[in-house]
Formats: structure tokens, C-alpha cells, sequence
């Protein structure tokens, strides 16, 4: 049995979705990063970083339990597992794998900056909000160009670069983009919008997340809370 420790965050609808589109049974146990989950020793032994989401699946590659931290690691674990979603010939693989990574090392830090800048600081710091709000613009401008001549991000056909991608421009207008600007992307969007496992996928916890508004829950997700050694 697979049981993911999440909360409904771009990171951890990128596993709800690989989930729900491998049609995997599993167990979903939230761990709410706002009250500092995140930091408890049962967490913390399958994700020494602190960050969600985590899985464990008792019927490992080797038939014995396996956990994982890392959403792209949890992605590519559930491919290699379930044969979908991953292109078998190694120059796709390779595509869909860079394309991973475009996602893990800068759409993900990026566009988590300009929500954090544009949302979320506790004082509005007009450089860093421009910074990370054309850093958006550029990425999304990269995904459109690549859609342009391709059907999907990486390959012919949908595939985990995809699911990582997908979740993180769900919030484009608190990013400062206009979806408009964007036709190919646009395009994309809506197609795996209306994908029924998608939309499963981002149902999950979904009704547990709630705003951030006090000053403990900003102290534990963005403050000292954070730095300390554990």
C-alpha cells in the first residue's frame, strides 16, 4: 500500500495527480504545514528536509518498504513503478527528465518567490516583487514557446513533466501573469485542466487548506520556526 504525507500545495497535487492518473490505491495523511507538521520526528525519518509531500509504498522495488522524499523523485519512483506516463526510448526519457527539472529548479522556486513577494512578505519590497514577477513572465514564456510546436511539455505524449508543471500555474494571476498572454500554454492548460484525473488529483486535502493570516503560521512557514537545527 503507498501512503503519501501532503498538504494540498502545487508540490503535493504534482503527486495527487500522479496517483490518481496511475489509478494507484493509497492512503492520503495531511500534515498541515501551517501549524508545523512539517517538523515532527514521524515526518521527519521519511523527510529529513521538512518538506512535502513524502511517500511510502510497502511493496518497494525489491518487495520490502520504500520511502521517498522529493516530489520529482516521488514522480519518477510511481513511473518506474506503474510503466506510465514516462516514454520507454531513451531520448524521450531524457526530454521528459530535463523537462523535470526545468520544473524542480526553476518553476518551482521561481514562481514560489512571486507568491511569496506578492502574497505573502510582511512588507511590499517593490524590487523583489518586480525580480520574481518577470521571472514568472520569462518561465511562462519558455513553456509557451515549447508548446508552440509540441503537443505536451516534453514528448508527443502527456507525461510526469507535465503532471510537475501543471500544478504550479494554477495560480497564475496571484503571479501577476494574464493566462491570455499565452496561447500555447493556454492551450495546454485547459486541455489537462479538464483531464478527470487531474481534477481528482487537486481535489485532494483541498478543503483543509485555509489562508494564512496569523502571525504563527507565517512564523513557522517563513520564519525562525523554519531555521531551526533539528
Amino acid at each position: 500500500m503507498i501512503d503519501v504525507y501532503s498538504w494540498p500545495t502545487p508540490n503535493g497535487h504534482k503527486v495527487h495527480i500522479m496517483l490518481e492518473e496511475c489509478g494507484l490505491d493509497y492512503n492520503v495523511h495531511p500534515v498541515n504545514i501551517g501549524t508545523g507538521d512539517q517538523f515532527k520526528p514521524d515526518f521527519l525519518a521519511i523527510s529529513p528536509n521538512n518538506k512535502i509531500p513524502a511517500l511510502t509504498d510497502s511493496e518497494g522495488p525489491d518487495g520490502k518498504p520504500i520511502s521517498i522524499f522529493e516530489s520529482g523523485a516521488i514522480l519518477i519512483y510511481l513511473a518506474g513503478k506503474t510503466g506510465k506516463f514516462m516514454p520507454p526510448g531513451d531520448r524521450e526519457k531524457f526530454d521528459v527528465l530535463q523537462w523535470l527539472m526545468f520544473q524542480m529548479g526553476g518553476v518551482g522556486p521561481m514562481l514560489g518567490q512571486a507568491h511569496h513577494f506578492r502574497m505573502y512578505a510582511p512588507e511590499k519590497i517593490g524590487y523583489a516583487i518586480e525580480r520574481y514577477t518577470n521571472e514568472a513572465k520569462r518561465l511562462y514564456g519558455v513553456i509557451d514557446r515549447q508548446l508552440a510546436s509540441h503537443a505536451y511539455i516534453a514528448c508527443a505524449t502527456y507525461s510526469i513533466a507535465d503532471i510537475a508543471i501543471f500544478p504550479w500555474l494554477r495560480s497564475w494571476e496571484n503571479q501577476g501573469i494574464t493566462l491570455t498572454d499565452y496561447p500555447h500554454l493556454k492551450r495546454w492548460f485547459d486541455e489537462l485542466a479538464a483531464r478527470p484525473a487531474v481534477q481528482r488529483g487537486v481535489k485532494v486535502l483541498a478543503d483543509l487548506r485555509k489562508p494564512i493570516t496569523d502571525d504563527k503560521s507565517r512564523d513557522i512557514l517563513f520564519g525562525k520556526s523554519q531555521y531551526q537545527r533539528r
